[in-house]
């Protein structure tokens, strides 16, 4: 039984004899951590009597992978749990037992939002573009709030917006919420509960002036997406939601009665949205495709676009709006309803909001509309201020 002082230079220089498979070093100093040394690499393991005095073996991991003074902290910790009656190798057993995150993604949870969500590529997306590249081979007990928060800053920093970077954790949180609920092993804690989140400035909103809508329909109009110059404008005259018209159907466009039908809203029930004249001339010049009862589908696949991101981003840019989101067409055709002298409520319908708390965001537009018309009144009274 070799003995020797290990530390990092005897790591480092450690060598297998030539003739042999491998040879175990023990250390002088930490009873029972050794050092396998073989050909092919090294590895530290502890070596323990359970509680009933049999001779076991744990690996603690590759002097590759692991580094020194992280694998003596680990032996030290194992022994700790040895002297308070824990068994290591009961505890790996039990490990072993607990799926990793790509399996119970696969396995439960994908499956369950088949079904369970409206929406699902939402999840999809984070979990095969986020979740998986950074814990998807992690078993759900070894992911902890610390990893997740320091993941989820780099997120941030890397420059995706505090919302999505948020998001990114409540999907996380969703997973390990109903594996909790489903029993499975190693959920039993959720990692996520102790993350803190970015502070989210929901209040911003973008309105585009006559000249900067002038300028966008500009640039969809040359857009290599053809489909664009008809979105863009429709998301204008209604103030639908991107994914509401990208999966409209033309069984759902009244253009006799000037309404939409939209089966499915954000809520979860379906609304009706009334369509101006000037909406209903931009459908009239949408083109159609045979057999296909969507409304502005990808034209290569004739299904709805799952993503519009690429050509948008180049026509706002061009446009010289560059941080221009989608949605911000949304705002703008509220803005307009309220600068039109619409009240709030009549906006709360048209948008499809189910509470005019949400609406109320746009409040100060109308205080903004009754300003200009005080100032207007004024003007016309012929009253005149002087000594100013």
């Amino acid at each position: 039984m070799p003995v020797a002082k290990i530390d990092p230079s005897f790591v480092r220089n450690a060598t297998c004899p030539e003739g042999k498979t491998k040879i175990d070093w023990y250390s002088d100093t930490l009873q029972g951590f050794i050092l396998e040394v073989r050909p092919n690499g090294k590895t530290y393991y502890l070596r323990y009597r359970d509680r009933y005095g049999r001779l076991k073996q744990h690996r603690i991991g590759s002097a590759a992978d692991v580094s020194f003074e992280k694998a003596q902290k680990a032996a030290i910790q194992l022994k700790a749990k040895i002297t308070l009656g824990e068994d290591p190798a009961k505890d790996k057993k039990h490990l072993k037992q607990i799926p990793t995150l790509e399996e119970l993604i696969r396995d439960r949870y994908l499956p369950h939002i088949q079904t369970a969500k409206r929406r699902p590529d939402f999840d999809e997306g984070i979990i095969r573009l986020h979740l998986l590249p950074k814990f998807g081979r992690h078993r759900l007990a070894e992911i902890d709030a610390e990893s997740i928060q320091a993941w989820h800053r780099h997120k941030s920093a890397s420059g995706l917006s505090p919302a999505y970077c948020n998001a990114m954790v409540g999907v996380l949180r969703r997973i390990f919420n109903l594996a909790k609920r489903w029993g499975v092993p190693g959920a039993e804690v959720n990692p996520t509960a102790n993350v803190a989140l970015l502070e989210v400035d929901n209040i911003k909103e973008v309105y585009l002036t006559a000249e900067q809508t002038e300028r966008l329909i500009t640039a969809v109009n040359n857009s290599s997406n053809t489909q664009l110059r008809y979105i863009v404008p429709l998301l204008l005259l209604t103030g639908a939601r991107k994914r509401e018209l990208l999966d409209a159907k033309w069984e759902d466009i009244d253009q006799d009665r000037r309404e939409w039908r939209i089966p499915m809203s954000k809520s979860g029930k379906p609304r009706k949205v009334p369509l101006s004249k000037m909406a209903i001339e931009v459908f009239e010049t949408v083109p159609r495709f045979p057999d296909c009862p969507y409304v502005v589908p990808n034209p290569s696949t004739l299904q709805p676009f799952k993503s519009i991101w690429g050509s948008w981003t180049s026509a706002r840019t061009q446009a010289g709006m560059p941080g221009l989101r989608l949605h911000d067409l949304r705002h703008s055709f509220a803005s307009a309803l309220v600068n039109a002298g619409r009240s709030i409520y009549e906006v709360q319908k048209l948008l499809g909001h189910s509470k005019v708390t949400t609406t109320e965001r746009y409040a100060h537009l109308a205080n903004q509309t009754l300003l200009d018309a005080t100032d207007a009144a004024a003007q016309v009274t012929g009253i005149t201020v002087s000594g100013h």
